[in-house]
């Protein structure tokens, strides 16, 4: 059977060649044939020059998600291929770890899909047509690959809808727990599958928890934002003399609670269910010719996007400028501000000017001490942009 072919204007096959997997609409010049939603196209330049494979959905903003740059049958194989490859890059980078990302989407080169292993279960996430219509295949290498007890499918995100797919969650394999106990660093958090946040719970701060908890030692730390106790519990097992955590969810912040209880830390941590800004505020507001009693040693700062636009992003950039100023104004002369930005479209540069103009405001001076970026279960392709999204740095305050 032939393959439709997908001629792109002149012009648009330098994006591909570098790597980068989205041809949208107004990028193509001509098809050959009627494609089906969902089928294998090849794509070639306006010169009729070979690009590579892609999957071609007629109904989504990115017509064609390119898989290759050889061709390729989305077959057993090439899925078998795929996964094996991500396994290696995971037992590469975290060999200690069993609880990550399995496939990252574009950075995996399998663009919408998304598989999360929490110990022996896996959620699944197809974003794509393509991807959702070979679910069930994907599945079955899963289970040949990593022999999981249970394969939960957590297809619940509005995105689909732009690629005219309906929200589901369902079991493919096995039977899957609603809640299962993760480690992460050898600490024990409990992860809601079935309604949690994303598949469960956040795996790309997995080295972070790690490298922000160095600075813990011996201090009174303020986690804010604290979810499930992330940051908060793995400072708390570094020796911090208390942790106080903040998060608007009374769910996350009873699951914190009980994750410091299974942990053995309850005795030097807090978790309070308030919103974080008004928190701040109230903590940082004083009397004319009063000043705030820094108080923290170490304060981590770490929201969900506020942004998930590029239209918003000056009201991005306002809410991350008033936590770090009042952040800033908690703080004890010598003490640490891990800080962290997870909107793609405030990138690292922009999100320092934020955090520094928000320190001269506050008449603080900061060193830059450490740089973070997502854990390498998320892997960044400098060629596709959208695949590095998580940013964080570390300052201490020298006055």
């Amino acid at each position: 059977m032939s393959i439709p072919a997908v001629i792109v204007k002149p012009g648009e096959a330098d994006r591909i060649i570098a790597g980068h997997p989205w041809v949208y609409g107004n990028s193509i010049q001509r098809i050959t044939s009627p494609p089906t939603d969902g089928e294998v196209v090849h794509v070639k330049d306006h010169r009729a020059r070979f690009l590579g494979t892609g999957i071609y959905n007629s109904r989504s903003k990115i017509v064609i998600r390119m898989i290759d740059h050889d061709r390729a049958e989305l077959d057993r194989a090439f899925f078998r291929a795929r996964i094996a490859a991500a396994l290696a890059h995971r037992r590469k980078w975290l060999p200690t770890a069993t609880s990550y990302r399995l496939l990252n989407s574009e950075s995996d080169f399998v663009s919408g899909l998304i598989v999360d292993r929490y110990e022996d279960v896996l959620v699944l996430q197809t974003s794509s047509l393509g991807m959702d219509k070979r679910k069930h295949l994907i599945a079955e290498v899963l289970q040949e690959l990593v022999k999981p007890v249970a394969i939960f499918e957590r297809n619940d995100m509005s995105s689909r809808k732009f690629e005219g797919l309906a929200e589901i969650n369902d079991v493919l394999v096995g039977e899957a727990p609603e809640r299962v106990m993760v480690s992460l660093n050898d600490l024990k958090f409990e992860a809601d599958l079935a309604g949690g946040h994303k598949t469960g719970l956040y795996l790309d701060q997995q080295v972070n928890y790690a490298a922000v908890a160095r600075f813990a030692q011996g201090a009174e730390v303020l986690d804010c934002f604290s979810f499930l106790g992330g940051f908060a519990l793995h400072a708390a097992c570094a020796g911090a003399k208390h942790v106080h955590g903040l998060d608007q969810s009374a769910d996350a912040v009873a699951a914190a609670t009980r994750n410091a209880k299974t942990n053995g830390l309850s005795g030097n941590t807090s978790f309070e269910a308030i919103n974080v800004f008004d928190w701040l505020k109230a903590n940082t507001t004083h009397a004319p010719g009063d000043r705030v009693k820094p108080r923290y040693d170490l304060i981590i700062l770490d929201p969900p996007s506020f942004t998930r636009n590029r239209a918003s992003v000056q009201d991005a950039l306002r809410g991350y400028k008033e936590i770090h100023l009042r952040a800033l104004k908690l703080l004890k002369a010598g003490g640490t501000l891990a800080t962290f930005c997870c909107s793609h479209h405030v990138d690292t540069h922009l999100f320092e000017e934020v955090v520094l103009a928000a320190a001269f405001d506050a008449h603080r001076i900061l060193r830059r001490v450490a740089q973070y970026t997502q854990s390498p279960d998320h892997p960044v392709l400098p060629a596709v942009a959208e695949t590095e999204y998580l940013k964080g740095f570390a300052y201490e305050v020298v006055r």
